[in-house]
């Protein structure tokens, strides 16, 4: 268990916490404009500002202006996963969850929202309610490599090795060059192995 204690914390430092979307919806909305020289909307401004200040690390600068877009949206589910991940990465767990927990009921079908959630929910370590958050993710895209390997981390702080390690063999199964499960399922395995040699 100490072994996988520090795993976790050396994860922690390379995990990326939470997954953004704003520029991904940025461009999505560049291409249905028609070109970046079509004028934005005030609310995609300051979407694509917010967007910026996460690029820059400037996470509450982020998180207020997310605020100011719920505010006058406040089922936009871009910018509640946005607002999320910013207060994430502010280590305001409890109140990213909200964000996530509210994307949720937005959009259930939303696996981004899942998988953040669920991340959320691991930093607080509620474990069984992550591994719920990614299992939705996982029935809704069985392709979902990201959702596979938080799992594993999840089953492995519960010191369900063999679970974990079996969703890390799934992660890469699906991307073979995923970091994280690659990471993981030596971890695991090696875990499993010093088990065995001391039984």
């Amino acid at each position: 268990m100490r072994r996988w204690n520090a795993l976790t914390r050396h994860l922690k430092s390379i995990l990326p916490i939470g997954i953004r979307r704003s520029d991904e919806c940025f461009k999505r909305l560049i291409t249905l404009r028609g070109g970046i020289g079509k004028q934005l909307t005030e609310i995609e401004r300051i979407l694509r500002q917010a967007s910026e200040l996460c690029e820059d690390g400037d996470f509450a600068g982020a998180a207020k202006l997310y605020s100011q877009v719920l505010r006058r949206q406040p089922e936009n589910v871009d910018a509640l996963i946005d607002k999320g991940v910013a207060l994430q990465n502010l280590g305001k767990l409890s109140m990213a969850l909200k964000c996530f927990e509210k994307a949720s009921e937005v959009d259930p079908k939303n696996i981004t929202a899942l998988i953040d959630k669920g991340s959320a929910l691991h930093g607080l370590g509620r474990f069984d309610e992550a591994i719920s958050c990614y299992d939705k993710a996982i029935s809704l895209d069985k392709k979902c490599a990201m959702a596979f390997a938080y799992r594993g981390l999840s089953l492995g702080e519960q010191g369900r090795i063999e679970e974990a390690l079996h969703s890390f063999k799934k992660a890469l199964q699906i991307d073979g060059d995923y970091d994280i499960a690659q990471i993981s399922r030596d971890i695991a395995q090696k875990i499993l192995e010093e088990n065995e040699s001391t039984e």
